[in-house]
């Protein structure tokens, strides 16, 4: 990263409105270990989120905001911070995930990151990652959970998720994760706005058999924006002839996955495995 998009980056803009919010606290300037009892953390983490040095701790940003009374702008740093990490592709992908209507998910590996535990994805963060450190893993599990926020808001997107019956038997992380992960199918599986649905292992080939793919549906846009994914490759689709494609084969699909109950009755078959 060059020295201007440094200078440029949300988090040395989260660094800097944090310390500029402290100095001129409207009550009078707040010392880091004031601002510190305020929001249940130690100095040395304010004096570490000045200067850049380390991750900003996840439930700090909303009590930032509680304590100057600005109105979500460190919350609103802090989700740009997480997107500036990812690549380009991801960072759209975020983006149009925190604008959507609706999700489809289609997965035949793996769990999609939506609905992922920190354990699970821990796991496969790991392995993209072998030289990867135990603290730059955690940071990219948290990144990757922080997409899940969408699932918890006032307005939820409507997800609806196709995994084949694949994704259940692959034993990612051993058992107990794995019985986490399953468990955390059903939960969601049984909100208001998120279905899933699983294709039998021995359903017949079709389009989207060698990618994981969402469908992102934006307000007042009929035709979804795909994001596919395959071995460190990833892409957004918007030809229309070929998005037209592929909502066909994802309908297909729909049509020959389990109902929602034998969904959920097969996800409890192979949780009573582990």
């Amino acid at each position: 990263m060059s020295s201007d998009e440094e200078q440029d980056h949300p988090r040395r803009r989260f660094a800097e409105e944090l310390r500029s919010a402290r100095e001129l606290h409207e009550d009078g300037p707040l010392t880091q270990t004031e601002l510190a009892k305020r929001t249940r953390t130690s100095k040395s983490t304010i004096s570490r989120l000045e200067t850049t040095d380390c991750p900003i701790p996840p439930e700090l940003p909303e009590l930032f905001d509680q304590v100057f009374a600005t109105n979500g702008k460190f919350k609103a740093l802090y989700e740009a911070c997480i997107a500036a990490d990812f690549p380009a592709v991801y960072r759209r992908r975020m983006e149009l995930e925190l604008q959507a209507d609706s999700i489809w998910e289609w997965s035949s590996s793996v769990v999609p990151g939506l609905l992922q535990t920190a354990p699970y994805a821990g796991v496969l963060l790991g392995k993209g990652s072998p030289r990867a450190t135990k603290e730059e893993i955690a940071a990219s599990v948290r990144k990757r959970l922080a997409r899940q926020k969408i699932l918890r808001s006032s307005a939820p997107p409507d997800l609806r998720v196709i995994l084949c019956e694949s994704v259940l038997m692959r034993l990612i992380g051993g058992r107990e994760v794995m019985r986490e992960q399953l468990g955390t199918l059903l939960d969601q599986h049984n909100t208001p706005t998120t279905h899933v649905r699983i294709l039998p292992i021995g359903a017949e080939a079709h389009l989207l058999l060698d990618s994981s793919a969402s469908f992102i549906t934006l307000p007042n846009r009929r035709a979804p924006v795909i994001c596919v994914e395959a071995y460190y490759t990833a892409g957004i689709i918007e030809d229309p002839e070929r998005v037209k494609a592929a909502v066909r084969a994802y309908t297909d699909l729909m049509g020959e996955a389990l109902s929602a109950k034998q969904s959920a009755d097969l996800i409890v078959k192979y949780m009573e495995k582990l």
